[in-house]
């Protein structure tokens, strides 16, 4: 089957057997079965079409910043859309392919005088993952400069949502639940001071540098938000600020990361999620929810 993918696209970068843990910022993750590097809409739709058509399951990653691949790996064809990057600015509008890196969309934005995505700065994920999840940080979200994203459906048609057909929530979009790969979003964005939009920028990464732990490999912040709690704090008042399981710890530095100290893997992120999830319940009574993605076998 390998080798009938490869002769089929020779123009894609396909490889068998490719370790995840070379591509997730957890720096973990099992292999997939087979893993493409597709840099067009229509080498995206291509290789779906083919995986359907093969009955081979498709999973679709951007940059992997908040994902833990389980150690057993992907089954199936996974597609990383890294490579279809492209940003433009039109008028008011930034619109950027999924693949493209959210810092780099804010920069853009930045460097035209359009402000809207300053929150955005410091969030290491791509915009396909960004809109997949209304990623957010600093009192922005998502949602709240998105008009438009671009879709490649179950039918394999190229396809527009609107803003309310995503129906946000929080760290929601309907994509989680309805599917279809996002290829691209229109973020619309007011005209600014190119100083102040900087100077604003600049904070929050300062505060990010500050707080987080930046300096070591992990997923992000791990738990949503509980109705009228911080998951950081129920976790550093539980004491488990330090917890270690393998190579996986609860940061010290911010009591929401889980960062991997070395030659960690993602069965050991799995166990300090549950026994930090089992920790803070019998102390408080509060279930911590993950706002990461595990998936694979």
């Amino acid at each position: 089957m390998s080798l009938a993918i490869e002769e089929t696209f020779p123009k894609i970068e396909i490889m068998q057997n490719a370790s995840l843990s070379d591509y997730t910022n957890t720096d973990t993750g099992g292999p997939a079965d087979w893993l493409a590097f597709p840099t067009t809409v229509e080498e995206t739709q291509q290789l779906v079409k083919f995986a359907k058509n093969n009955q081979l399951a498709i999973t679709i990653i951007g940059n992997a910043s908040n994902l833990i691949v389980r150690d057993s790996g992907i089954e199936g064809l996974v597609i990383i859309l890294t490579k279809m990057n492209t940003i433009e600015v039109s008028e008011n509008k930034i619109i950027a392919q999924a693949g493209a890196a959210l810092i780099t969309a804010s920069e853009i934005a930045r460097d035209a005088s359009l402000s809207g995505l300053e929150f955005a700065a410091g969030i290491p994920g791509s915009v396909g993952g960004a809109v997949f999840m209304n990623a957010g940080a600093y009192g922005g979200e998502i949602s709240q400069v998105v008009v438009a994203a671009t879709l490649l459906n179950s039918d394999g048609e190229v396809i527009t949502l609107n803003a309310d057909e995503l129906d946000f929530g929080y760290r929601h979009s309907s994509i989680q639940s309805d599917g279809g790969v996002i290829l691209a979003a229109t973020f619309s964005l007011v005209s600014g001071d190119r100083a102040t939009i900087k100077f604003k920028m600049d904070d929050f990464n300062a505060r990010r540098a500050d707080k987080q732990p930046l300096e070591w490999p992990s997923c992000g912040s791990v738990f949503k938000r509980p109705a009228g709690f911080y998951a950081g704090k129920l976790i550093h008042d539980a004491g488990l600020q330090g917890y270690t399981s393998g190579g996986a710890q609860v940061s010290k530095k911010h009591a929401g990361f889980i960062i991997n100290i070395g030659e960690g893997t993602a069965t050991d992120y799995l166990n300090v999620i549950k026994h930090v999830q089992d920790t803070v319940f019998r102390q408080f009574q509060v279930h911590l929810e993950i706002e990461v993605r595990v998936i694979g076998r």
